[in-house]
């Protein structure tokens, strides 16, 4: 079986996969196949490990940490810290990989594992496969004379040490993304930290580059991330900019990898509005962005009227980025809030892909809801199916026949988009038409009848 979703392993933390044992278990093989592929034999292999605020993060910490050590392989403990800085931290500590410990933008009772490649990309699929094929072995090993987890010379253990300065390295790392020629000073900035990862670097570094901050959901407790506030519960930052008078609002998720914003009227702008902006009015237009199966028809038809290309990747950022190094582009992400920017950092970036949005209302001197003016979104609906179990809504023939039913009603001014997600028991119903109220009835006369076939 695999234990990889499309993020990593994630689940309900005390259950399996997301249990002491098995965490422990998931760093010993995969410090085993890092050895296997260590290319220099005068030192040990070594991972960076970050993680973002849930309380089960100190439990899954240790876990690795020690299954780590025990295979061979030093640890470099980062702290609380955004994904996207432990991916920069592997590739600045020159580290075989990274990890990261969290769940995103699931509530706090979830956790998760997400591993970066030596240079700071996702892990590649070769890699994921070989650190599941040991995994299962080792679980399959239960009950076995054979020792699980044999340490053949206790010389050759691995070290493990805390890095004191990663949250400054990472800090003037996002600084440096935006051009050293402005500065934020004449800005207010409402920044949501969703009590996450971002909760502390997030602020500093809108503060350190001269803006009047004013920080919100920023007092992580351990079990209230990602609470009714950041990307996924945007409200309370509309509220706020309108609260404050500010001039913009940025809400990160619980691992800093998502941004959504808020302009100075409280109207959102999410991450389909973010690449219209950074794709038609950055420093240089964008030859290409690449979107996903569910950036909103709106965005494909602003690009082409841009003469800007657009392609659509399968849903998640690695598939992203996948098509954008095979067209050569820098520019994609989702709108949910994943945004890459290739020519400033090597993954999804909450704080960097906000600091271009504020580049670009600075050289342009417009504010943000001037920014997409140009970009007109086409009503979308987006219910998603809570399932007791996971199960393919294709498999039946009577939801298939409401599929085709609704994309013919649709057809040449909308679509529809039925997927599984890769992370919970659900499936997402996106109906997109130029009629409002005609997506809000079929998605969820469709949710309803998934629900009633799927249970």
């Amino acid at each position: 079986m695999s234990y990889f979703g499309t993020d990593g392993i994630r689940g309900k933390f005390g259950e399996l996969p997301i249990t002491p044992d098995f965490i422990l278990k998931l760093g010993y093989v995969t410090g085993l196949v890092l050895i296997e592929k260590n290319e220099n034999p005068t030192r040990k292999p070594s991972v960076v490990i970050g993680k973002d605020t849930r309380l089960s993060g100190y439990v899954i910490e240790g876990a690795l940490q020690a299954g780590f050590n025990a295979a061979g392989v030093d640890v470099y403990m980062l702290g609380p810290l955004p994904t996207p800085a432990i991916a920069h931290l592997t590739r600045s500590f020159n580290a075989d990989a990274g990890v990261v410990i969290s769940a995103s933008h699931n509530p706090y009772y979830d956790n998760g594992i997400k591993f970066f490649s030596g240079d700071g990309k996702k892990l590649t699929d070769e890699m994921q496969t070989a650190i599941n094929d040991k995994l299962t072995a080792i679980m399959n090993d239960v009950g076995s004379d054979v020792a699980m987890m044999p340490i053949l010379d206790p010389a050759n253990l691995g070290k493990n040490n805390r890095i004191d300065d990663a949250k400054g390295r990472y800090i003037e790392f996002c600084k440096g993304s935006f051009p050293y020629q402005y500065d934020l000073s004449h800005l207010t900035v409402v920044v949501d930290c969703a009590n996450g990862a971002g909760y502390s670097v997030a602020p500093r570094v809108m503060r350190e580059l001269g803006a009047n901050v004013i920080a919100i959901n920023n007092t992580p407790d351990g079990i209230n991330i990602n609470a009714e506030c950041g990307s996924t519960h945007p409200e309370s930052l509309q509220k706020a900019v309108l609260e404050y008078d500010a001039d913009v609002g940025i809400a990160l998720d619980g691992d800093g990898d998502r941004i959504v914003m808020v302009d100075e009227t409280g109207k959102l702008v999410d991450g389909d509005g973010i690449l219209y902006v950074l794709a038609t009015q950055g420093k240089t237009k964008a030859e290409g962005v690449v979107g996903t199966l569910m950036s909103n028809m709106g965005l494909e038809l602003a690009l082409k009227d841009a003469d800007i290309q657009f392609t659509r990747a399968k849903v998640g950022d690695r598939y992203v980025m996948q098509d954008l190094e095979a067209n050569g582009w820098i520019l994609g992400g989702e709108p949910s809030g994943h945004i890459l920017c290739l020519d400033k950092s090597r993954t999804g970036d909450a704080i960097i892909a906000g600091l271009q949005v504020l580049a670009v209302m600075q050289a342009r001197e417009r504010a943000l809801s001037e920014l997409v003016e140009g970009f007109e979104v086409l009503p979308q609906k987006l219910v998603n199916v809570r399932l007791s179990q996971m199960q393919d809504p294709f498999k039946h023939e009577a939801l298939v026949a409401a599929f085709d039913k609704a994309q013919a009603t649709l057809e040449g001014r909308g679509r529809l988009l039925i997927r599984q997600s890769g992370t919970e028991p659900m499936i997402r119903v996106m109906v997109e038409s130029d009629d409002e109220i005609e997506c809000d009835v079929m998605a969820n006369d469709l949710a309803d009848l998934i629900k009633s076939v799927l249970g």
